[in-house]
């Protein structure tokens, strides 16, 4: 029996150093080298690019509701936001409009409006709206 055991003993031995001699070290431990990749730069890749719609007039819009209006010019609070206050003076197609509307009672405080106007000089063209019944 203690012969099977030293043999045994010996040959674990032998099994051992065969293994560590025959086996490649871990990956981990060797120094790695990496291939450098250089990627040639290539030309972006254009999808259709967004276009703006062009204004037909040429003119900018301004929702809101009338703070006060006359023959002269129109003053008005943007419909999102309360604190946007904007006076248009009318030209003059806008201002006979305005007068034929106040003939027949005016704009009221509140009365929703639509004003077409020139961006560079605040001046309203046209203006689109309903007028309450006069009081």
């Amino acid at each position: 029996m203690k012969r099977i055991v030293k043999t045994a003993g010996f040959g674990l031995l032998l099994a051992l150093a065969g293994a560590s001699s025959f086996s490649s070290p871990a990956c981990a431990q060797g120094p790695a080298t990496v291939p450098i990749i250089v990627a040639e730069t290539a030309a972006p890749i254009v999808v259709a690019a967004v276009k703006p719609k062009p204004k037909p007039t040429g003119l900018d819009k301004f929702e809101g509701f009338v703070m006060h209006a006359n023959n002269a010019q129109i003053t008005v609070r943007a419909k999102g936001n309360d604190l946007a206050i904007r006076t248009f003076p009318l030209s003059q197609a806008a201002s006979d409009k305005m007068q034929k509307i106040i003939d027949k009672g005016g704009y009221q405080y509140g009365d929703k409006v639509t004003v077409y106007y020139v961006p560079a000089t605040s001046q309203a063209i046209k203006f689109k709206g309903k007028p309450s019944k006069p009081i």
